[in-house]
């Protein structure tokens, strides 16, 4: 049975090769760096404000995001947040074994909404929402570890907020605007054949 181009271009998305895991990889390895890096500076923000660190939070879901958003193929934005975390922890995390946790149930939550969209349909405004799928998956992480169990109410409701919000600036709309400075360039182009649904998402 023939296959229409449409079929085929579908197609041409399931599954990962060994180019896509590598490039993932490689995407992790660089987001695990600054993940390390990022550590010190989450903290010489804390007091500027209750709960100011929250806006910078997203940093830490940005490696699945933008990995989704060079790849688009399912299981992308798992692999590379836990790469990335592995990375993080492998250089010394201040959060230990732990990281790698939240790294797997940061990724699985982006995974998540890219899936609901069949990982096809990508825009600023997916990329944000799976950003904010990463922040769920971490503020329930957050709850069951105790770290924030303890919180009165509005202080939990501000804590969620400016998580939320700095977390679709920085792993949605920061992510976004980084891969199609990237795309502009051609480099990605090596990477996965470019569709007409990916010229659109550029406008």
């Amino acid at each position: 049975m023939l296959q229409t181009k449409g079929e085929r271009l579908k197609s041409g998305r399931k599954g990962l090769t060994l180019t896509d895991i590598l490039v993932t990889i490689v995407l992790a390895v660089v987001f695990g760096i600054i993940y390390k890096i990022w550590g010190p500076t989450y903290d010489l923000v804390k007091p500027f404000g209750l709960h100011a660190e929250q806006m910078i939070y997203g940093m830490w879901f940005m490696a699945g995001t933008f990995a989704f958003l060079v790849i688009r193929k399912p299981g992308v934005a798992l692999l590379a947040e836990i790469a990335a975390s592995t990375v993080s922890a492998f250089l010394g995390s201040e959060w230990g074994i732990s990281t790698l946790i939240y790294g797997a149930v940061q990724g699985l939550g982006a995974e998540l909404i890219f899936a609901l969209f069949l990982y096809r349909k990508v825009n600023v405004w997916i990329t944000s929402l799976a950003a904010i799928g990463s922040a769920a998956g971490s503020l329930i992480l957050d709850f069951g570890y105790g770290y924030i169990d303890s919180l009165q109410t509005w202080s939990y409701a501000l804590l969620i907020g400016l998580r939320l919000a700095g977390s679709i600036v920085l792993a949605g709309i920061v992510a976004y605007s980084l891969y199609k400075a990237l795309e502009l360039t051609g480099v990605t182009k090596s990477l996965r054949k470019t569709t007409k649904e990916d010229m659109e998402a550029l406008h």
